[in-house]
């Protein structure tokens, strides 16, 4: 079961919006979300690591593009 920080699952809107994010996107929002990010919290959290790794995870590319 997914559920997110709350306790509930994870919406079809977070799995969408995860799924239809680049690797630059996910990368930059690893990077730069505010503490308590819903997309990163949780299992819904999980479920984004897992996507970022499966489409690459964070390269030195695309690290130094990002900078801080």
């Amino acid at each position: 079961m997914n559920k997110n920080q709350e306790g509930e699952e994870m919406t079809p809107e977070q799995k969408t919006r995860i799924d239809s994010m680049t690797q630059e996107e996910l990368c930059r929002k690893w990077r730069f979300a505010p503490v308590g990010e819903p997309l990163l919290q949780g299992d819904t959290g999980d479920y984004f690591s897992k996507r970022l790794k499966e489409m690459g995870g964070f390269t030195p590319k695309i690290s130094k593009e990002l900078g801080w």
